[in-house]
């Protein structure tokens, strides 16, 4: 099965520019009460995922670094923690399984390495649940 049935594209994702400030990725993951999301540059290309733990461990080892003077600084100084590889819209599904074993989604990208959404962990653990279940009843 493609990948595509999957999918929930980049309009319905929040994402949050790479060169965005601190404080804008702080209040927007904040707002949607997510802990990672994917971050794309000017272009639309998935760079990688930041995740709380990243702002934390920045801030951590930024004395000077205050919520009062994140908007002064730019996502561009963070250092990922994971980049979650993306994987491309004609992959079948078994091909990502490894990947959401380890990641909370998937991003997917195109042909032009442009990032067109996401597949979350939920909607594979359903996929293999049903095939599970289908083969179970035969």
């Amino acid at each position: 099965m493609n990948i595509a049935f999957f999918l929930i594209p980049k309009r319905e994702v929040v994402c949050i520019n790479y060169h965005s400030t601190f404080r804008q990725a702080l209040e927007k993951m904040e707002y949607h009460s997510y802990t990672a999301v994917p971050l794309l540059d000017e272009e639309g290309k998935y760079i990688g995922t930041l995740t709380e733990g990243d702002l934390l461990w920045k801030m951590k080892n930024t004395p000077d670094l205050s919520f009062e003077n994140a908007h002064k600084r730019s996502l561009t100084e963070i250092q990922l923690s994971r980049i979650n590889e993306p994987i491309h819209i004609d992959a079948e599904i078994e091909d990502i399984i490894d990947r959401a074993m380890e990641q909370n989604f998937v991003p997917v990208i195109d042909d032009n390495e442009i990032f067109i959404g996401i597949i979350r962990r939920r909607e594979i653990i359903e996929y293999c649940a049903r095939s599970l279940l289908d083969k179970s009843m035969v």
